[in-house]
């Protein structure tokens, strides 16, 4: 990716997560799930966007054969997180009306941001949404690695359990499009059992491991698809793919 695109992404994604982590530490109290819940809304937001574009340009006729398969994987992608956000709701992080509003406002103005990236340059918009999901994963990493004893000692949201044990696996299914080799064989993504939150928080912080795949595939191929996937580099714009 072009380096010049590539460094103001990272301003652009980091200076976001930065005022997330000021306004909400990560403490191991109830306060984390109002972070989640931050996150979260922020997030999903782009796979809206993504969607908004694209059903605009087969409006006016602006049609290509690969776009229905890629938009159904944007819609499973926005239900896999409005899933999550459902689950930090379930657990009270959205019990401030401050953090309501800040979430909120924060995800109309990055919804619109994320609009017009993706009208002038596809690849661009959707490494900003690598970026978010990179630092997803490596917070609900961090969370399960640093509080994991608490965790296990804690219920499962009926909201997880209906989603992750109950539904229908089909929209689950449909985001995960990297599979994993297994003995020449590439196979979907398990889904461990729930036995406590612990196992909650290790599912999501997979389902942000799977959207990170998917991007970097498409900023980098083109494509959902791809194996071995590794995050986008920058490159001098006379090197950057077109």
């Amino acid at each position: 990716m072009d380096e010049r695109i590539f460094g103001f992404n990272k301003v652009v994604i980091d200076t976001v997560y930065d005022v997330i982590c000021l306004l909400y530490p990560v403490t191991g109290s109830e306060r984390d799930f109002a972070r989640f819940y931050v996150l979260e809304t922020v997030a999903r937001v782009p796979y809206f966007a993504y969607l908004s574009v694209m059903h605009l340009r087969e409006t006016f006729g602006d049609r290509d054969p690969g776009d229905s398969e890629r938009m159904r994987t944007h819609y499973a992608e926005a239900d896999n997180e409005l899933h999550h956000l459902l689950i930090m709701e379930s657990l009270g992080g959205n019990s401030s009306a401050v953090d309501r509003t800040l979430a909120q406002t924060m995800a109309f103005f990055y919804y619109w941001y994320v609009t017009v990236v993706y009208s002038f340059s596809e690849p661009a918009a959707y490494h900003l949404s690598e970026l978010i999901e990179d630092h997803a994963f490596n917070t609900y990493d961090g969370f399960l690695r640093d509080h994991g004893p608490k965790l296990k000692g804690m219920p499962v949201p009926d909201i997880a359990r209906k989603y992750y044990e109950r539904d229908d696996p089909f929209l689950f299914d449909q985001f995960c499009t990297v599979k994993e080799p297994d003995g020449g064989e590439f196979t979907s993504r398990s889904r461990p059992p729930l036995e406590s939150l612990y196992d909650v928080f290790v599912n999501i912080r997979n389902d942000e491991k799977e959207h990170w795949k998917t991007l970097c595939n498409l900023v980098q191929l083109d494509d959902t698809q791809g194996f071995p996937v590794q995050s986008t580099e920058p490159a001098p714009p006379q090197l950057a793919a077109p």
